[in-house]
């Protein structure tokens, strides 16, 4: 294994030295540290290099940002802003101190009916998207990780994407920011004094950009190279186009700031003018005989109104053929020199985007392509096709071999040039050995990405890669194109700025960032680097771990949606500590070893809520929720083993147990029932007894009895969740009540099987006691077999995260009884609901208005739409907070560890108490139980709410 090389990493000592400095910088000492699974774990992303921080620390205001560059400073060490950690080319991360400006910046203000919009760093371009649907509206830039980039990230690297070109850029529709600078200057560009301001506090800063100005707009050479790259999507070296399109000082250096990749200051607000959301489209994936082909269609394509043309080359379009959802068309074509665009023509109404189409026909009809141009404006063919361009990603980079990188790169080439510069990185991928490189692109702006997969760990794979590197160097400068498109320059292309631009516009580079930060503290080494083989320093080295997790790519495209992300560690993080673990493990460092595995115990394995969510996520597939189950198992010895099984043999007597244990302890003095369970936990059973709290339910009612009905249209499991925790107050009773009642005024009849026993296994599962999963699996599965006429009646669950582990019971079978029970359906009581019940119930009295909590279950029983559906039936409004997310109750985990569903509800349960509703609704009893925590409101399920909407009045 190569190991990583370059920057020594900071001693323990130094580490906390430092750390200890920065705390008495911050209004909460706690947001600094220097322990070292910390610091390994936040120091990993997206990008093939690696840098140990000397310290991590989470600022919350502007003013704390300038504190903790003063602190840098003083320390001796530099700083780095690190977002979303989604960054390609090695910008996010740093050897000094690495500061965290996601977790407490995430506030978002709609400005003008969604025109504008001001945002703080911290929030993905989803969530800003998010406030911004409503008003059909949207962010310009439209990278394709918008699910994880922050808008920080946005800023920093200048962002586009497929659509927005050089118009819609974060350059072009930034309105105003307010900055740091690293003197602690706060900038707000939208001040009407700003300028004067920026005069009186930073007078040599404020001369110096005058002077740069002068100096780049009187040399004819300078200006043509500005005009000519900034034509194109550029994001090499600085944006110099601040000096030509803005005359202020205040003006250029807020807009310098986009694409300064943390180098020059920090950006803690952002206004941003909006576009306009197409939301009539027309799809199709023009395949054709050449590249040539394929480039000379683009002009007429993009006259006719398309807005994307996205290109695949041959390779591309071979890894799409292998997709499932590629089309007959394209599974059948013998692949040779063939490219395809993936074009799409969108407007504002069906009219216009008919017009459109018919205006572009006779283009469409001239086109040499081989399996037609029709287009598609079905949004299920529309996804797919969109999914083969974006699946391409996917499947490069899933499946490469282990221990191996996956390079995303991107350049771009004046539109003329485009088939020349592919042409000559084919064959270059021929000349260097990579014979899984895929090229595609948005050709509409001549901007090529392209994926190679490299590995890192002998000398010899690094000299392929530097060589390749200055090939593919020589032949986009050759075509007058820019070496870093999209992704920002970072580390990666740093060595070749001045090769791009010249000595003249290198030396106005070099001077900027030395009026702006003259002792070198923010982000050295990024962006400009004298360095020539920088970009081959400090690369990770990624050692196999597990078969499972080691595709991971840590592009960070899980930790949005990890209900863990701000209290423990991230899926990312969990898998990176593990590769962290084996390199300790063979460089023979016992020590840091032992602490690394130490804090995994709890910060990555204990305090997982196993929801899975990240694999919704994952571009690759990575269910790390399972893997930390998994975990748990390997822990368990075959005492706990075989103790779990007799509870699953026993589950009758355990749920009355817990019943009757529920009840006793609401007839204790909370005080003694706190101390009691505090002791139990102190005495090592934290993983099996809860703390006990004020709003700790009572016993809920006993599942139902049995019933049958000859011309039954369903089975109904009741979720012994339900019988074990009672519900919030209200007329209606729990969700098994409710849902028996609803069946009754829809006349629909169900078969009741005995259900005392039996469970959906999730509680064995994810706790990690396979074989208790397994007795479950094999009690419950059989006495549905049964009850459902051997899978000829659905099997309904009142519980989301219930149904969701009765579909997953079969997987804990042994593989010879799998097959058995396969056409077992099983449907959540919500879908049930909605596509059975409510067409033949009374009118619902409606609500004004309901907030509604969908479940992690519910993402993954793809029932969120009909769980709105439910909602939308009572009541007029109903509201998913934007900042919703698993809120990690996750069955017991939220009872276990508060500390997470704390956490992860935080934002959610803020946006939910701004204002009142006259419902609280969700669709799983435990996860009711955390929103009730978290916001001191009734959370029930929304069949509570709906059969009190439905009961005839008295």
């Amino acid at each position: 294994m190569h190991p990583v090389v370059g920057v020594p990493a900071p001693t323990a000592a130094r580490a906390r030295e430092v750390a200890e400095l920065l705390r008495s910088r911050l209004d909460d000492p706690t947001r600094a540290s220097a322990e070292l699974p910390r610091r390994l774990a936040s120091a990993h992303d997206a990008s093939p290099y690696l840098f140990e921080p000397q310290a991590v620390v989470r600022a919350a205001s502007a003013a704390e940002v300038g504190a903790l560059m003063a602190g840098a400073r003083e320390a001796g060490v530099p700083l780095t802003l690190r977002g979303g950690g989604t960054s390609l080319a090695g910008q996010a991360g740093g050897a000094g101190v690495l500061v965290d400006v996601r977790t407490d910046w995430r506030h978002a203000e709609v400005l003008d009916d969604g025109r504008r919009i001001r945002l703080q760093p911290g929030l993905t371009i989803r969530q800003a998207n998010a406030r911004l649907a409503r008003y059909r509206r949207r962010l310009g830039p439209d990278p394709a990780s918008e699910a994880a980039c922050t808008v920080g990230g946005m800023v920093a690297n200048n962002s586009s994407g497929m659509t927005c070109g050089t118009t819609d850029n974060a350059y072009r529709t930034m309105e105003s920011l307010r900055f740091v600078l690293p003197s602690g200057t706060v900038v707000d560009s939208a001040a009407r004094d700003a300028d004067d301001r920026l005069r009186a506090d930073e007078p040599e800063l404020h001369a110096g950009l005058l002077r740069l100005r002068d100096r780049v707009r009187s040399a004819p050479g300078s200006r043509a190279t500005i005009e000519r790259l900034f034509a194109m999507k550029n994001t090499m070296g600085y944006g110099l186009n601040s000096l030509l399109d803005h005359s202020s000082p205040v003006e250029m250096l807020a807009h310098l700031m986009i694409g300064s990749e943390g180098t020059l200051g920090f950006v803690a607000e952002a206004v941003f003018r909006t576009v306009e959301i197409h939301e009539h489209a027309a799809t199709g994936l023009l395949i054709l005989p050449g590249l040539t082909d394929a480039t000379d269609a683009l002009p007429a394509l993009l006259a006719a109104g398309a807005r994307t043309a996205e290109l695949l080359d041959a390779a591309a379009l071979r890894v799409s053929q292998r997709d499932p959802g590629a089309s007959p068309a394209l599974r059948g074509l013998t692949v040779a020199g063939h490219a395809a665009l993936l074009v799409e023509f969108a407007e504002d109404s069906a009219e216009r985007l008919a017009a459109t189409l018919a205006d572009a026909r006779g283009v469409l009809d001239r086109l040499p392509a081989v399996t037609g141009t029709e287009l598609t404006r079905d949004p299920r063919e529309r996804a797919r096709l969109w999914h083969l361009r974006k699946g391409l990603y996917t499947a490069v980079a899933g499946a490469r071999p282990p221990g191996t990188t996956a390079l995303l790169e991107d350049v771009a080439v004046p539109l003329p040039r485009l088939t020349g510069t592919c042409d000559g990185l084919i064959s270059l991928f021929d000349r260097h050995g990579y014979s899984d490189a895929v090229i595609f692109g948005h050709a509409r702006d001549g901007n090529l990405h392209f994926m190679l997969t490299q590995s890192f760990d002998t000398a010899a794979e690094i000299d392929r890669y530097a060589r390749f590197t200055d090939d593919m160097v020589d032949l986009v400068l050759a075509e007058g194109g820019t070496l870093k498109a999209e992704h920002g320059t970072g580390r990666a292309m740093a060595p070749f700025v001045r090769r791009q631009y010249g000595d003249e516009l290198y030396d106005v580079m070099r001077e900027l960032k030395r009026l702006c930060d003259p002792s070198g503290l923010l982000n050295p080494g990024v962006l400009l680097n004298d360095d020539p083989t920088v970009h081959l320093r400090q690369l990770k080295a990624v050692p196999m771990v597990d078969p499972e997790l080691d595709a991971c790519v840590e592009c960070g495209y899980c930790e949005p949606v990890c209900p863990t992300a701000d209290v423990t560690t991230t899926p990312r993080q969990r898998i990176v500590l593990q590769r962290q673990i084996a390199l300790a493990t063979a460089a023979g460092d016992e020590e840091r070893r032992r602490e690394l595995t130490t804090d995994y115990e709890y910060a990555a394995v204990d305090s997982c809520a196993a929801d899975s969510l990240c694999v919704t996520a994952c571009p690759v597939g990575i269910d790390t929720g399972a893997a930390m189950k998994r975990l748990r198992a390997e822990r368990h010895g075959p005492l706990a083993q075989r103790t779990a099984r007799a509870a699953a043999r026993h589950w009758k007597g355990a749920v009355a147990g817990v019943r009757v244990g529920l009840s006793a302890a609401h007839a204790v003095p909370t005080p003694v029932t706190r101390a009691a369970t505090g002791v139990i936990r102190g005495l090592g059973a934290s993983e099996l007894v809860p703390l006990w709290s004020d709003d700790m339910p009572r016993a809920g009612a006993p599942r139902p009895t049995p019933r049958s009905a000859p011309d039954a249209q369903a089975v109904f499991f009741a979720a012994c969740v339900g019988s074990l925790f009672a519900p919030e107050d209200g007329s209606a009773g729990d969700s098994t009540a409710a849902f028996l009642r609803l069946c009754e005024l829809a006349g629909v009849p169900l078969v009741v099987p005995a259900t005392a026993g039996l469970c959906c296994g999730t509680p064995w599962q994810s706790k990690g006691y396979p074989a208790g999963h397994r007795e479950m699996a094999e009690r419950t599965l059989a006495a549905l077999w049964t009850a459902s006429d051997e899978g000829r009646l659905p099997i309904v669950c009142d519980a989301s995260s219930c149904t969701h582990g009765l579909t997953q019971l079969t997987a804990a079978l042994a593989e010879e009884d799998q097959a058995r029970y396969r056409d077992l359906r099983f449907v959540d009581s919500v879908t049930f609901t909605a596509e059975h019940l409510l067409p033949a119930l009374p009118e619902p009295r409606r609500l004004g208005s309901l907030a509604l909590h969908p479940t992690c279950s519910t993402v993954h029983l793809g029932g969120i739409d009909d769980l709105r559906t439910v909602a939308r039936a009572v009541a007029n409004t109903v509201t998913v907070p934007d900042s919703w997310g698993c809120c990690a109750f996750a069955g017991d985990r939220g009872l276990l560890h508060p500390e997470v569903t704390a956490g992860a509800t935080a934002a959610q349960a803020a946006e939910i108490n701004q204002r009142g509703y006259d419902a609280y609704a969700s669709c799983n009893r435990t996860c009711e139980m955390g929103m009730s925590r978290a916001t001191g409101q009734p959370y029930r399920h929304v069949l509570q709410v709906l059969v009190e909407a439905v009961e005839p009045l008295a």
